[in-house]
């Protein structure tokens, strides 16, 4: 891959923005429109626990399908195509490169489109695997894995050829996390598993895709963005490393806490438990580097849209995280194993930390890769509160509905449908929150839409709203 040269880093930096607009607004629309069609299906999903009729006669309308498909398509499309997207657009600035082979990951997200297309027709027809986080049948979800394989292939090629030798921690977190979600595929879907190897296989993938993908390529956006935002170096660089070394060694031996009391090893869960302790030492190294390298410029986190959202999603790492190790104790899990506790705490990784950042990172790129700027300030706040109170108001209902749950469960002498009722408030709650991310959703696409349509803007008139 040959290497052009620059008069300045400035130069470099727009020429790199410019030759990988096109992959790169590939990936983000991509992403885009499948949050809003996950929007829908999340909306419909969280009607149907509190009003199951509804829709009830179209089978392909049950909550048993739409449920799974919102998931689906939220992991596989939304947060992985844009993670994919905000990934290389970081190997290029802390690599010095240009994105390579672009034709190549072209087709690799059309491919992985239409996996997520025919996955998703199956599910809604009833073909779903019947496993969290891999309902899509092996058809589908083998265009999406060949869809991954150019993004591998391209950030391998990316490092070998880069133009610095110095390796800043985003691309430690970003090339691991390529290989691993690679990986953790091929283990998850070409092996027969059966009986209990295949529960624990089922758990030890969706807890590692959310550790070990997703994670990665948000911590290293937050890596990234916050000291550039700030204008401060990042507060420990060895701080930084600990933390990723450290989450490799850990994170891997975490899903087997989601079977305690289940037909499988004492041992295992064991080990699981313990591991999660463990994570202790990764999540409290990441705080305290991003803590320490915003004190003293908190108000330029108020003030900076992509910093607004890329803080939240930060401290909502150290909170989900923190609280992921202690759910993994005994005596707490055998309160809110089974409940809403535990939805509210999957949200809290999925949509306050990794959907946050993603939605920080997109402010600040868009405008690099168009030359165009966020048309209103307006619009940028009312993503934010709508997406923030949203899954503020989410996370806390379900959670406190889910401790009540667990300790009603616990008690056998209220019958089981006597739950259900009181929980209806809770799961109402839930429906107004998901009207709210949704209509936040809406507002972030109508304004992704616009600056991509506005017509390029000199350099000079940009207003830097994503500063």
């Amino acid at each position: 891959m040959k290497q052009k040269k620059f008069k300045n880093a400035a130069e470099r930096r727009n020429f790199t923005d410019q030759d990988s607009s096109n992959v790169l607004l590939a990936y983000f629309t991509s992403g885009m429109i499948w949050l809003l069609v996950g929007s829908v299906l999340a909306i419909l999903a969280s009607f149907k626990l509190h009003a199951p009729n509804f829709l009830g006669d179209i089978s392909w309308l049950t909550f048993g399908r739409v449920r799974p498909l919102h998931l689906n398509t939220m992991v596989y499309g939304w947060a992985s195509m844009t993670g994919a997207g905000v990934a290389l657009w970081l190997l290029t600035r802390t690599l010095r490169v240009v994105i390579p082979m672009q034709k190549f990951l072209l087709g690799g997200i059309v491919l992985w489109n239409i996996g997520l297309t025919v996955g998703s027709f199956q599910i809604l027809g009833g073909f779903s695997r019947g496993l969290e986080w891999l309902e899509f049948p092996f058809s589908s979800a083998i265009f999406i894995l060949l869809g991954l394989l150019p993004l591998l292939i391209s950030a391998l090629t990316m490092l070998a050829y880069r133009a610095t030798k110095h390796l800043y921690i985003s691309v430690y977190y970003i090339i691991a996390g390529f290989i691993w979600i690679f990986a953790l595929l091929l283990v998850a879907y070409i092996p027969d598993f059966d009986t209990t190897v295949q529960a624990g296989m089922n758990w030890w993938y969706a807890h590692n895709a959310l550790g070990l993908w997703f994670t990665p390529i948000c911590l290293a956006a937050a890596y990234y963005l916050i000291p550039k935002v700030t204008g401060r170096p990042i507060y420990s660089y060895s701080l930084s490393l600990l933390g990723f070394w450290t989450l490799a060694l850990f994170y891997n031996w975490n899903g087997f806490h989601h079977l305690i009391g289940g037909p499988v090893p004492t041992w295992a869960t064991t080990i699981s438990i313990a591991a999660s302790a463990m994570m202790i030492i990764p999540v409290v190294t990441v705080a305290v580097n991003h803590h320490l390298t915003v004190v003293g410029v908190f108000k330029r986190v108020v003030n900076s849209p992509t910093l607004r959202f890329v803080v939240f999603g930060a401290m909502s790492y150290t909170f989900v995280s923190l609280q992921g190790s202690l759910q993994a104790l005994r005596n707490v899990n055998e309160v809110v194993h089974f409940t809403h506790y535990v939805i509210a705490h999957a949200h809290i990784g999925m949509y306050a930390f990794v959907t946050m950042v993603l939605f920080g990172s997109l402010y600040y790129i868009m405008p690099r890769i168009t030359g165009n700027e966020w048309h209103s300030k307006g619009m940028i706040k009312w993503h934010f509160w709508l997406s923030a109170v949203g899954i503020i108001l989410y996370i806390v209902a379900l959670q406190i509905g889910g401790i009540w749950q667990g300790m009603l469960m616990n008690n056998p002498d209220i019958p089981f449908l006597d739950i259900v009722e009181k929980m209806k408030p809770f799961l109402e709650s839930r429906s107004f929150a998901a009207i709210l991310l949704t209509s936040g959703h809406i507002v972030f696409a109508y304004s992704f839409f616009k600056v991509i349509k506005t017509d390029t803007i000199q350099e000079n008139e940009i207003v830097t709203l994503s500063d």
